[in-house]
């Protein structure tokens, strides 16, 4: 694996938690302060894990949660090798909307697939790369209701409450007890949010 010199930080939370305007303000913020930044996302981030992201979150097909499993391993593996590797050799802050914890979390728990399987799935999809930090944005479930009710919901978020429940409690019990990860409270206000994500990041060192 090649050496990581830069700084790997992954935004994580359930389904319309705000990870993504986080994402992108972080991203636009460290450019500001002249940083080499990589906003990326999973599953995606590729031409092909792309193509795996349309048929996971597709709201037509039925995926059983064991091929759902390989499905994400498929694509973060096809992202590590080809996009997370380089821009950390290369010394580039990367900033990437889910990883691990998505699955653990996603598959793993509220799937009933169980942690042992996720987990070593993982480290041979990323070849042990891990984040300088992971940020967990906690909403409860009303969140979801409230927010972005005009956008389709993707096969994921057509699970209903009650896996969206099992999301949350999923992300609350790991984050706590995950090194390197912090759980913030995703009803502050996102300029709030935003500042204190930030000031973590740029004490960060590789």
């Amino acid at each position: 694996m090649p050496a990581k010199k830069g700084l790997f930080v992954v935004l994580e939370g359930p389904d319309k938690s705000g990870k993504s305007t986080q994402a992108r303000l972080l991203a636009e913020a460290l450019r500001a302060a002249g940083r080499d930044v990589l906003h990326t996302r999973e599953p995606g981030g590729t031409a092909v894990a792309e193509a795996v992201r349309r048929v996971l979150l597709d709201p037509g097909l039925r995926v059983d949660p064991l091929t759902e499993l390989f499905l994400y391993e498929a694509s973060r593996a096809q992202h590590t090798r080809e996009k997370l590797l380089p821009a950390l050799a290369a010394g580039r802050v990367v900033v990437s909307e889910r990883y691990t914890m998505s699955t653990d979390v996603y598959q793993g728990l509220a799937r009933g697939l169980g942690l042992p399987l996720t987990r070593a799935l993982n480290r041979f999809a990323t070849e042990g790369l891990r984040p300088h930090l992971t940020v967990v944005i906690d909403v409860p479930d009303a969140e979801f209701a409230r927010r972005d009710r005009a956008r389709a919901h993707d096969r994921i978020e057509q699970a209903g409450a009650d896996f969206r429940k099992r999301v949350r409690a999923g992300y609350r019990r790991l984050a706590r007890g995950a090194a390197r990860t912090v759980l913030l409270d995703g009803r502050r206000a996102p300029d709030d949010l935003q500042a204190e994500i930030l000031q973590r990041v740029l004490r960060l060192k590789a």
